[in-house]
């Protein structure tokens, strides 16, 4: 797959400029810090050709939005990067589209589930997204405009050109002077130069960076690193995994019958559990299961007991949860002191798949 994900990097030293731009693989990108944009032409806008369905609009093309700014937002559902600058994006379409800026968003999938536009439909809703949406399930969208990033923000000027883009979480007040700055140069009144308050709730919220120690983490085989379970991992057989006695930080296991395919890890029996130690305020996992239509509860702990306090959004305090449709789960959210801590999740029922990890 050439897409890559924005990702986290370790090091205190570091971890500031990478989460800025939170780059997988592929290459570090410089974040812009000026704070009067200088912008310059980067091409004219792609084509918006090769969308499987529209949602919230009719199919807009490049050439009927000339006269208008335009930010074109890729994103795919799951991606806790994207879901994190979501808040920023929803807040500027409903500050500025009365003066002439229109948000594209354009989902492409990174797992098969995403491709589904039941789910597309059903998360837009969820997040209430009402801009227009180009479903681009077949990638065509993402390599008109040769894009390999989740997010990826492209601002386009009346005239059609791409002027400005920004690849990752941050630089909201940068982004934001840009928009202003098209809207004046397309001719715009009463532009507001304030700078929008947002606040993300929920796997939405900012990252705590000053506590972040841990990675976005594949468990699919095609991806995945750290994998702790004795003997390792073997593809596309049922196989009986065993945790070991002892954990390092940013490694992980899984325990009971699994199959782990390229992209994920399905549970063949009852009682699997997966295990991670981390380091971070935030875990989420992205899961889905085997026999859509059927709910898969499950358990959570932290060093061996429900986490309390410390639950996500997505479980109780005595770490209850379902997984009811293909998504991103918040199950951790911990209070501080932030501490390396080992994190296990178990399944009551078969069918449970599980395919990463993110940190916040």
């Amino acid at each position: 797959m050439k897409s890559h994900h924005l990702v986290l990097a370790f090091g205190a030293a570091v971890l500031s400029i990478w989460f800025a731009i939170h780059v997988f693989a592929q290459g570090e990108v410089e974040p812009l810090t000026v704070t009067s944009p200088q912008l310059h032409a980067q091409g004219p806008m792609p084509s918006l050709d090769g969308a499987v369905e529209w949602l919230n609009s009719k199919p807009l093309a490049t050439a009927g939005l000339r006269g208008k700014v335009v930010l074109v937002d890729f994103w795919t559902y799951s991606c806790i990067n994207w879901q994190r600058t979501h808040p920023h994006v929803r807040a500027w379409d409903e500050k500025y589209k009365a003066q002439g800026l229109v948000v594209i968003g354009v989902h492409t999938p990174e797992f098969d589930f995403e491709r589904d536009i039941r789910n597309v439909r059903r998360a837009s809703a969820d997040l209430k997204i009402d801009y227009p949406v180009a479903v681009d399930s077949n990638h065509a969208i993402w390599q008109a405009f040769d894009n390999q990033y989740w997010p990826a923000l492209y601002f386009v000027d009346a005239r059609g050109t791409i002027r400005h883009h920004q690849f990752g979480e941050g630089d909201y007040e940068q982004s934001e002077k840009v928009i202003q700055q098209l809207l004046i140069e397309s001719g715009a009144k009463d532009v507001d130069l304030g700078i929008a308050q947002v606040s993300g709730s929920g796997s939405q919220a900012d990252a705590d960076l000053d506590n972040l120690r841990s990675p976005e983490t594949y468990v699919g085989y095609d991806r995945a690193e750290t994998f702790s379970s004795p003997g390792g991992a073997v593809l596309a057989r049922e196989r009986l995994y065993a945790a070991p006695t002892k954990l390092g930080v940013n490694r992980w296991a899984l325990a009971g019958n699994w199959i782990v395919d390229r992209e994920f890890a399905t549970l063949q029996g009852v009682n699997g559990r997966i295990l991670y130690r981390f380091h971070a305020r935030d875990l989420h996992l992205v899961m889905g299961h085997a026999a859509p239509g059927k709910p898969v509860p499950f358990r959570v702990f932290i060093d061996g007991q429900p986490p309390g306090l410390d639950h996500g959004v997505d479980v109780d305090a005595q770490g209850r949860g379902v997984l009811e449709e293909p998504r991103l789960y918040q199950l951790i959210r911990q209070h501080k002191p932030i501490v390396d801590r080992q994190f296990e999740i178990e399944f009551l029922e078969p069918g449970a798949q599980a395919y990463s990890f993110t940190f916040g």
